[in-house]
């Protein structure tokens, strides 16, 4: 497997140049962009395999380049990781709601721990699927697994999805179960 493009996206120079020197030496190939204007051209540009931005920057936020990269069908897909040195829960919030795949607060984690979660990102080792609680047996799933009607969380209210994980070499049998998305209640 060739090597991971990351793209770095951070208006602190010090920020991108340390974590440029770690995915580095762990075997990534690197680009930085300045902030999200500049990550947003780059990533139209070098197409990575993943984003890691900061939030707050001048000129286009990290939430700002994520709604942008939502709206590029050519961007649209690509993972991307939330690195910030705060760890307010409106702002973990928000980035779970865009579709951030992880969020780190810097100082909670190790170089090595956000390299592990990184690549996990690449293994297809779970699927997450929205459930149609309209279709096909779902009414009777909903019934038999005594989940409330409208197949919502009943600690946040948030929509239930179906989890499944690979099980045997040819990954086509699953272990599957419900989840909420928001906070992992099965």
């Amino acid at each position: 497997m060739s090597a991971l493009k990351i793209l770095l996206v951070d208006d602190d120079e010090t920020i991108r140049g340390m974590y440029d020197d770690i995915f580095k030496k762990e075997g990534f190939e690197v680009f930085e962009a300045i902030d999200g204007v500049d990550g947003l051209d780059k990533a139209t540009k070098n197409i990575p395999d993943v984003i890691f931005t900061g939030i707050v920057m001048p000129t286009m936020d990290g939430f700002q380049l994520m709604e942008a990269l939502k709206k590029n069908v050519v961007t649209s897909n690509i993972p991307v990781v939330i690195s910030s040195h705060l760890g307010r829960e409106e702002d973990q919030k928000k980035a779970r709601e865009l579709g951030a795949k992880e969020f780190f607060v810097r100082g909670l984690y190790t170089p090595h721990e956000i390299i592990d979660k990184i690549r996990a990102l690449f293994k297809a080792d779970e699927y997450k699927l929205k459930f149609n609680v309209v279709e096909m047996d779902a009414k009777k799933i909903i019934s038999d697994m005594q989940f409330s009607e409208n197949f919502k969380c009943s600690k946040c209210g948030s929509e239930l999805i179906l989890s499944m994980k690979p099980v045997g070499a040819k990954k086509n049998e699953f272990v599957a179960k419900f989840i909420c998305p928001e906070c992992g209640i099965v």
